[in-house]
Parts: C-alpha cells; sequence; structure tokens
C-alpha cells in the first residue's frame, strides 16, 4: 500500500498544472518516504554539519546581544555558498523538495544579519565601513548566472525555464545564450520583469510563435534552408532594436551572446555591455544563430559615435555562438565575477549523453568522466598535430576547427534544467512545429525547472540580498558625493 501511495504522488507531480501543487506534492512525497525527517536531522556525509551549525549559533548570539561589531567580525570570517561544502548539489537531490533544515536555518540568519546590518537605523557601524563590507562581502560569496545553450527549435524550451525563473523571482541578472539560447536570453534582457512574465505567459508566447511557423513551414514544403531574411523576421518581431547598453539601462539585466569566429585564426566574442556596448542585439541574434551550412557568416552591426549603424569588426564574419561558447562560464567568472551556474541544456550533439543511463549511475559516471576527458586529450593532440596542414586547405581546417570547439566545452554547470531529448525528433528541429509540440515544448521547460526551483532560492539567496543591498549603498553614496560638491 506505501509504495502504490508514493507511486500515485508521483504520478500527480508530473500531471501538475501548476508549481504550488507540484510543491504541495513533493512535500507529500517527501514525508512519506521519510525524507522530511532526513531534513531535519543535521547529519550527513555530504557537508561539514558541526562547522555550519557552530557558525549559525555565533551569528544568533551576536544578533540577539545586539553585538553589532561582534556580527560584522564573524560575518568578515567568510561568506561563501559552499561553507562547509553546504552547496552540494546531493543535499539537494535526496528529496523532492528542499534539503537539510541546517542549511535553512544557516542562510536564512546570514540574510537576517545583513539586513540587520544593512538597516539605516543602526548606526553603531559607520556608513563607510558598511559599505566597505558589503562590497567586500559580495565579491568573497560571487554571482549566479543563467546560461542557455544552442539547441534550434528545441530551444524554445528556454521559454518555459525562463517563465519558472521569472514568476518565482529567480531569474539571475547575468544571463548567457548562444545559437537559439541567445535569442531568449536578449528575450530576457529587454523586457522588464513584468514585460517578461506577460509576454512569457502561454497564450501570448504560443501566438507569436504561430506567426513565425510559416517561414518553417515553407523550408520544410520546399526542401530548402532557412533564409537570412526570415531568421531576420523571427528576431526583429521578438528582440527591440536596442544596442546592449541600451538594454542595460533599461533592465538592469546583464545579457551575454556568444558568437563563434569563422576564420581558424579568429577568437570568439562574448557580446555585452561591458565588452561590446554598442553592437546592436539583433545583430548579434544574427551572428549567434548563423548555424553554419544552413545560414551564411554575418557581420556585426553598432552604433558609432553619432548613434548611426555602422559595421563592427567589418573585416571579420561571425557564426552560430554554441560551436565555440556555448557555455561561456569562465568569461562570465572574469566579467562579472560568477562563481555560480545555472544551465538549460538544450544542445542536441550532447544531450544524448548527458541523459544517458551511464551518466546517471554513480558507479559507472567516473569511468564516463574519464573516458570523456580521454577523447578531449586525445582531440586535442591530433588537433594540434594537423593544424599547420590546414593552411593548404581552409575549409577542412574550419570544420576541423569547430568540431574541435565542440568537444572541448563543458556543458554542466551547478544547477542543470536538462532538456528530454524525446521531445522532438531530431529531424524536426529546423522544421515548423505545430501548437502541441511547442505548448508541449515549453511546458516541458516550466516542469523541468520546478524542481531546480528551491535549490536556485536557496543558494542565490545570499547573493540576491547582497545585490539589494548594495544597490540602495551605492545609490546613497552617489548622494553623499554630490552634496559635497554642492557645498564645494
Amino acid at each position: 500500500m506505501f509504495p502504490t501511495e508514493l507511486s500515485n504522488i508521483k504520478r500527480k507531480l508530473n500531471q501538475a498544472d501548476s508549481y504550488e501543487e507540484w510543491k504541495a506534492f513533493a512535500l507529500k512525497y517527501d514525508e512519506l518516504s521519510g525524507m522530511e525527517a532526513w531534513k531535519k536531522v543535521n547529519y550527513s556525509n555530504s557537508y561539514d554539519n558541526d562547522e555550519i551549525y557552530l557558525r549559525l549559533e555565533k551569528l544568533r548570539t551576536y544578533r540577539e546581544k545586539n553585538d553589532d561589531k561582534g556580527l560584522l567580525f564573524a560575518l568578515n570570517e567568510g561568506i561563501h555558498g559552499n561553507m562547509g561544502g553546504m552547496g552540494s548539489p546531493k543535499l539537494y537531490a535526496k528529496t523532492m523538495f528542499g534539503t537539510k533544515q541546517l542549511i535553512v536555518d544557516y542562510v536564512d540568519e546570514i540574510v537576517n544579519a545583513l539586513l540587520h546590518l544593512a538597516d539605516k537605523k543602526n548606526d553603531n557601524i559607520n556608513f563607510e565601513d558598511k559599505l566597505d563590507f558589503f562590497r567586500r562581502a559580495s565579491i568573497c560569496f560571487g554571482r549566479s548566472a543563467l546560461m542557455l545553450s544552442g539547441g534550434a527549435q528545441l530551444g524554445n524550451f528556454h521559454a518555459g525555464v525562463l517563465k519558472a525563473l521569472a514568476q518565482q523571482n529567480l531569474l539571475p541578472t547575468i544571463i548567457s545564450g548562444s545559437s537559439a539560447g541567445s535569442i531568449f536570453a536578449a528575450l530576457a534582457g529587454t523586457r522588464t520583469q513584468k514585460e517578461l512574465i506577460d509576454f512569457l505567459e502561454h497564450e501570448t508566447l504560443i501566438k507569436f510563435i504561430e506567426k513565425e511557423a510559416m517561414i518553417f513551414q515553407n523550408i520544410a514544403d520546399k526542401r530548402t534552408s532557412l533564409g537570412v531574411k526570415d531568421l531576420e523576421s523571427i528576431v526583429n518581431n521578438m528582440i527591440p532594436n536596442l544596442t546592449f547598453q541600451e538594454a542595460y539601462e533599461r533592465t538592469g539585466r546583464k545579457i551575454n551572446i556568444s558568437v563563434a569566429p569563422r576564420g581558424v585564426l579568429q577568437k570568439s566574442r562574448l557580446l555585452n555591455a561591458v565588452a561590446s556596448p554598442n553592437v546592436l542585439i539583433r545583430s548579434a541574434l544574427m551572428a549567434s544563430c548563423a548555424i553554419p551550412g544552413i545560414f551564411p557568416p554575418v557581420t556585426l552591426f553598432a552604433k558609432n559615435k553619432n548613434g548611426k549603424v555602422q559595421a563592427y569588426l567589418p573585416s571579420r564574419k561571425w557564426v552560430d555562438g554554441s560551436m565555440s561558447n556555448d557555455l561561456p562560464s569562465k568569461r562570465l567568472a572574469r566579467l562579472y565575477g560568477v562563481n555560480h551556474f545555472i544551465v538549460s541544456l538544450t544542445n542536441p550533439v550532447v544531450l544524448p549523453f548527458i541523459n544517458s543511463p551511464f551518466q546517471r549511475n554513480e558507479l559507472l559516471a567516473p569511468i564516463v568522466k574519464l573516458g570523456t576527458a580521454v577523447i578531449k586529450e586525445t582531440t586535442q593532440f591530433n588537433y594540434t598535430i594537423a593544424k599547420p596542414f590546414f593552411q593548404f586547405v581552409p575549409s577542412l581546417g574550419i570544420i576541423a576547427n569547430t568540431l574541435n570547439s565542440v568537444i572541448q566545452q563543458e556543458y554542466t554547470g551547478d544547477i542543470n534544467i536538462v532538456a528530454d531529448f524525446s521531445i522532438i525528433k531530431p529531424t524536426k528541429l529546423l522544421s515548423a512545429l505545430t501548437r502541441e509540440e511547442l505548448t508541449e515544448l515549453i511546458r516541458k521547460g516550466e516542469k523541468a525547472t520546478w524542481p531546480q526551483l528551491e535549490a536556485i532560492r536557496m543558494t542565490t539567496k545570499i547573493g540576491r540580498i547582497l545585490d539589494k543591498i548594495l544597490e540602495n549603498y551605492e545609490a546613497e553614496e552617489l548622494k553623499l558625493a554630490k552634496r559635497v560638491l554642492a557645498d564645494e
């Protein structure tokens, strides 16, 4: 009877129509399976529960005694998301919802301590010392980023992921996208929170995508490649005509779009408001979606100092960003201090391997990892040996460079939301999808995100609070600076 009841709840979990409904069934499942009791027991060999408990008690004591200097000193000892190993994915994989209560209490206590110190009524520590602490704490803790991979029509899965995150107010401000993922990164980065949620409402999104469906259908009927004008129609209807800087000023989101070089000697680029503020986002999307063999290479465009559009690096051509930088974790780390990555993975080249039974098996996973490392090293070695000969056959060099780049990349992050490859037949990746197929794909994106939401909420909570505190404090610092200048 007991296993049958668990099976029934699991079936209801899969059939849930909303996150709230899914959460209720998930909590019920944890209760019946014994995992709710597991949450209340501090011990686990996946993290140092003793260290977390001692730090929690210290912070509580300082805050209850109103010892703000002691509290500040304790927080200065270190704020980061993997203290004592508490950020381990294993601690969120055992249950349907949530993790150890000790971890939840510790994160909440840090948040309460930060808010307590940030309170303007609290004048035990001066403004300058507080601002200095919050800046250092933010650097120490790091930031989270959402990375949206390529995937052709499978990339519509990202719409469901964005919707689930936006509705829970958990969408990171740093977002990257390549190929199909670049369109949805731009969608998030050019719309305010309310505009994005409204746009991602099911009927609105489906109606919009259906307007473009005839383009794909015509291609399928005529058996021709998707034309540049067709892609421009999709991009222009979906994304406002803004530069990266203009989009950042409008929404506060830092979007990043990967483009790969057409030539062997060129370097891939991550386009954003930091490195390429005046580049037009639509132009970047056209380049990132230029799948070799289907779209021609693209020249980027940007606004000049007078606001007029002109070619950006006119001598260079760019193609599909997923070819060399599908998930640009290293560049995001350098640019923004990102150390926590949420991945929405739809890359059809990688999905069969990520979803394989061998990858999910705890005993076989290390063997798979070793095999992958051997393949990467062997491929890189062979490419390096052959590279001098590609000057005689440039077209072969471009193909070899692309294949090597695809193999050498990392395709997972700290939290992975993985599309089900069976959703779309490989032959339909570049064809029109029916309304039912689109609906299922977007819905699958939502449902695949729901089990990860609590892990995302907990692992990003401190960072989100620090960002808000810093935003307010730096605005106050600017006001003070203006007053000083006015007095002079």
